[in-house]
């Protein structure tokens, strides 16, 4: 699970290798560290995944309009 102290530690560690370098030990706390972080992530996007539901609309029906896909279609267009 990631918490704002491993990330505190995993952010401590990488400013200490940028600045005096890190010890042996240090380094595989590091990449423990991070194992966990990307993990944690990977179980979070998995979660989000698992809890999509996929509806098949009618061929005929209209998409709904919000603002949301307003600004959405009209960002598309500045963009590209």
């Amino acid at each position: 699970m990631i918490t704002p102290e491993l990330i505190a530690r995993i952010n401590e560690l990488a400013r200490k290798k940028r600045s005096t370098g890190l010890s042996e030990a240090e380094l595989a706390e590091q990449q423990k560290l991070r194992r966990i972080y990307l993990d944690g992530i990977r179980d979070q996007v998995k979660g989000m995944l698992d809890n999509i539901e996929v509806v098949d609309a009618p061929e005929k029906a209209q998409p709904k309009v919000t603002h949301i896909n307003e600004v959405s279609f009209s960002l598309r267009r500045k963009l590209h």
